[in-house]
């Protein structure tokens, strides 16, 4: 085992991976609650029963399809970085596809299903990993701390540090909140545990600010160790039933798989370079094995279809295990079994509260946005799409957007410079690629 993930190689052992999976499924184990609260339509009123998901089956598949990503990830990919569910591709998912065009949620998970397949088509023709290489290495730096000022943004908005206000659109919470001050306390405590250079510094904050939270009955209790696991039936292949409907296929539903691809590409890449940067897994601007990377999430988000969910992409949050000392698969193998424990342990996840996971993300956002170091500010061709792509990111709420962004100005600033030699055929096809995008958003 230890050859095969090249522990001696990468500097690792098996405490170190086992602390760095389990940090990473503490940190993405929202997802657990969040995705089926989401593709269910929780909170919509007269909703026919037609349109709604049924929550127990969608919390299995949330399981299975995260634990089989995962695995898939670990052994194929070698990376440590955990999949399941994405956020936001959920919600396109429910409230676009099925509340907003009242598409069946079955023909919304055969979308998913495709754009899987279309995912996979082009990950084994090795054009994927040739469009992620072909990212000049200054825009792959900006990509990793955009994505660390967006995980932080979202770690102060699920401790109540930032909230919304009507007229600067965000302001400071309320510090009286019992439960901003318990992720506030969660901050100083790993804060202090990291600079002292405690290897799981981020693991062990987050431990000591769930019994901090007990003592002070900001979290409650669970009740349950364990529970029954729910039936996975009125979702498992519900998938395949679109295809034999003559309403599926329609220009509409063509435009939603497109969505469900351009989204997943470009938050999956994003993702997999940050945490292969952070990592120090990058050799020569190039990710090892980034095509077995990519062929574990296509085939991720094709059997997360199949079981029932939205698509399953890598996920940001991957980077927590990381910061607590994951460097290989084995961490994402350890991930994955939390995965299926957590099927049978579901009460035990009630302790770990968005304020027990916002410390988590804000500390992590420090470590990753340290890649700006690495790029040339002093070019202001290079500069000026670099922190629009790292800018656009905690502003527009969106990973793909803030690539979108950086992506256009890049072959632009480039050209106006003379250093055209310098940008990929590639680079080219995304300018015209997402400039369609933006100017279609009307």
């Amino acid at each position: 085992m230890k050859k095969y993930f090249q522990f001696e190689e990468l500097g690792t052992n098996y405490r170190r991976e086992i602390l760095g999976g389990f940090t990473t499924f503490l940190a993405m184990a929202y997802i657990l609650v969040v995705n089926p609260l989401t593709l269910t339509l929780d909170g919509i009123q007269d909703l026919p029963d037609a349109l709604r998901m049924d929550y127990g089956a969608v919390f299995v598949a949330t399981a299975l399809s995260a634990a089989i990503g995962s695995i898939i990830m670990g052994l194929l990919g070698k990376y440590p970085l955990a999949l399941a569910p994405g956020l936001g591709l959920n919600a396109f998912f429910a409230y676009t596809v099925v509340l907003g065009s009242g598409a069946p949620w079955q023909h919304a998970l055969a979308a998913v299903f495709v754009s899987g397949v279309f995912f996979l088509i082009l990950t084994l023709t090795g054009l994927r990993e040739k469009i992620i290489n072909a990212i000049p290495l200054e825009l792959k730096h900006a990509v990793g701390a955009g994505i660390g000022l967006f995980i932080t943004f979202i770690g102060f908005q699920n401790a109540g540090i930032i909230v919304n206000n009507d007229a600067t659109l965000v302001g400071l919470g309320d510090f009286t909140n019992g439960n901003t001050l318990l992720a506030v306390f969660g901050i100083l405590v790993t804060v202090i545990l990291m600079t002292r250079g405690f290897k799981g510094g981020v693991f062990y904050g987050m431990v000591i600010t769930v019994i901090v939270g007990m003592i002070f009955g900001l979290i409650d209790k669970p009740t349950k160790i364990v529970d029954a696991v729910p039936s996975i039936e009125p979702t498992f292949g519900a998938v395949f039933s679109a295809f034999g409907d003559p309403t599926f296929y329609t220009t509409a539903m063509l435009g939603t798989i497109l969505t469900f691809l351009f989204v997943d590409f470009f938050d999956n890449a994003g993702t997999l370079v940050a945490v292969a940067n952070q990592a120090g897994l990058m050799k020569d601007n190039k990710l090892p094995n980034a095509g077995r990377a990519l062929i574990s999430d296509s085939i991720a988000t094709i059997a997360g279809s199949i079981l029932g969910t939205s698509t399953v992409t890598s996920f940001v949050e991957s980077s927590a295990g990381v910061a607590s000392g994951a460097r290989t698969g084995f961490a994402s193998l350890v991930t994955a079994a939390c995965f299926i424990l957590a099927l049978f342990f579901f009460p035990l996840l009630s302790i770990v509260t968005a304020p027990v996971t916002a410390p988590a993300l804000i500390i992590v956002g420090v470590l990753m946005v340290a890649s700006l170091g690495k790029i040339d500010w002093s070019k202001f061709e290079v500069a000026v799409p670099a922190f629009l792509t790292m800018i656009a990111m905690p502003l527009s709420y969106s990973i793909a957007t803030g690539i979108a962004v950086g992506f256009i100005f890049y072959p632009i600033t480039m050209i106006m410079k003379g250093r055209t030699k310098e940008i990929s055929p590639i680079m080219y096809l995304f300018f015209v690629i997402f400039l369609a995008y933006f100017i279609s958003l009307h």
